[in-house]
């Protein structure tokens, strides 16, 4: 039997697969509490620069917990955001967001997204989670994470993504035994990512790692040494294609033009400047 052309044509259309793309995003910490003049605009500016996917946010975008003048403090954001409105950002409830069920539909309109959601990016999935009024998830919550996880098991590529880094204290204990984690490990989360302290920490345990992002403008405590994690700034990640599956690239930038890979920084800050 002899194909014609257009028979070849027809063969290669009907079995060629699409070549995986990369993704190139954002991580973006805390602009509040207590937020410091001008350096959410510099951290835009340096965002924009990098030209990103998208931007995935920790929470606290506005001071809040008054009802009163919420409102005037999102209008605030608007304004600053207003030059980059070409970049996606997603960004999930903090606590200085969502503190009242006015704060709750504020949250919605003002970012256009639900207090938890999920979505996809190329090879990635995101999940988006609530705990802006508890260090811990709720049962509903952790319903919600689950259910989505099970519905987007085949992603090769997971985040979860909330304000509160609840987990702390276990990934530093390095106890495996919390529901959040069990969660992660089913399903095959990589990554689960929190802002709040405003601290770059990173952790490991049983092959998912937790990061605490650095600050976008909310204010710096304790040492307020870079070295230590404490400095403004924003992280890239890059997803690329690689041996058949993906590979996560994390580049840590701070506002001073430090750039260092994530695998450089550890529960205590940098690890090279640690005895």
């Amino acid at each position: 039997m002899r194909l014609s052309l257009y028979g070849l044509c027809a063969v290669f259309i009907l079995t060629a697969q699409p070549s995986p793309q990369p993704l190139h995003f954002v991580l973006l910490g805390d602009r509040t509490g207590e937020a410091q003049p001008g350096i959410f605009e510099q951290v835009w500016k340096a965002v924009a620069l990098e030209k990103p996917a998208m931007v995935v946010g920790a929470g606290d975008t506005i001071q809040g917990l008054d009802d009163k003048t919420a409102a005037g403090e999102w209008g605030e954001v608007q304004r600053t955001l207003n030059p980059y409105r070409r970049i996606p950002f997603f960004v999930a409830p903090g606590n200085h967001d969502v503190w009242s069920e006015a704060s709750e539909r504020l949250f919605v309109e003002q970012t256009g997204h639900p207090l938890h959601y999920s979505f996809d990016r190329g090879p990635a999935h995101f999940t988006i989670l609530d705990n802006s009024r508890s260090d811990q998830f709720s049962a509903s919550e952790m319903a919600f994470l689950e259910q989505d996880l099970k519905e987007n098991a085949a992603k090769p590529v997971k985040f979860i993504v909330s304000h509160r880094p609840g987990w702390i204290v276990n990934v530093l204990l390095q106890n495996p035994n919390f529901p959040l984690h069990q969660l992660a490990k089913k399903y095959g989360v990589q990554y689960v990512i929190a802002g709040h302290v405003h601290e770059l920490l990173h952790f490991k345990l049983d092959g998912v790692e937790y990061l605490s992002l650095p600050s976008a403008g909310g204010h710096l405590r304790a040492s307020a040494k870079y070295e230590d994690g404490w400095f403004f700034g924003y992280t890239v990640v890059d997803i690329r294609p690689s041996g058949g599956g993906f590979q996560t690239a994390f580049t840590v930038h701070s506002l001073d033009g430090s750039a260092t890979p994530l695998s450089s920084w550890g529960p205590a800050g940098l690890i090279q400047s640690k005895p």
